[in-house]
């Protein structure tokens, strides 16, 4: 894989090159010379050097494109330094007084126990029917039936308790 990563813009500005290293490269796990020039062991004519890393390009802060290197209300107009709070458009500021308290307690208690009792009818629901699939699945096919019977009146019941009162729909 020859390509890098992050491919440098083609109108980027070359990057700075790394100073040259004037002693012999230090390689790490190599016995080291006490007295040598840099810790190092001195080189051996025959021995080639050993390859360089590549290093990744500096980073050059902007780009080569002028139209990215404008200030920011420049490239984008429609910002204007009061959007939100300064903004002639915003009239009110949220909900008044009272917002979110309940207008009839009656009504959302009515509701309330209304749908506590569906969630309860509900519940009992999925039990009966673990219970009558398990019954079914074991062979008990009588219990399965009083079982089923069971899930069938607790559905009319949830049915009455909708047909109660049509107004609150």
């Amino acid at each position: 894989m020859t390509e890098d990563a992050f491919p440098r813009d083609p109108e980027a500005p070359e990057p700075a090159r790394p100073p040259v290293a004037l002693g012999p490269p230090v390689t790490p796990g190599a016995p080291v010379t006490p007295g040598a020039p840099g810790g190092s062991p001195p080189p051996s004519p025959s021995a080639p050097a050993a390859p360089q890393a590549p290093r990744p390009p500096a980073y050059t802060p902007g780009s080569a494109q002028p139209r990215l290197n404008r200030p920011v209300h420049e490239r984008y107009p429609q910002i204007r330094p009061t959007s939100g709070y300064g903004d002639p458009r915003i009239t009110r500021t949220g909900p008044g007084p009272g917002a979110g308290t309940e207008q009839e307690p009656e009504r959302s208690s009515k509701l309330t126990a209304r749908l506590t009792l569906a969630l309860t009818v509900v519940i009992g629901q999925l039990w009966g029917l673990t219970i009558v699939v398990d019954e079914w699945m074991s062979g008990n096919t009588g219990t399965a039936w009083w079982g089923a019977g069971f899930l069938c009146l607790s559905f009319l019941v949830v049915l009455g308790i909708w047909l109660l009162d049509p107004k609150d729909r």
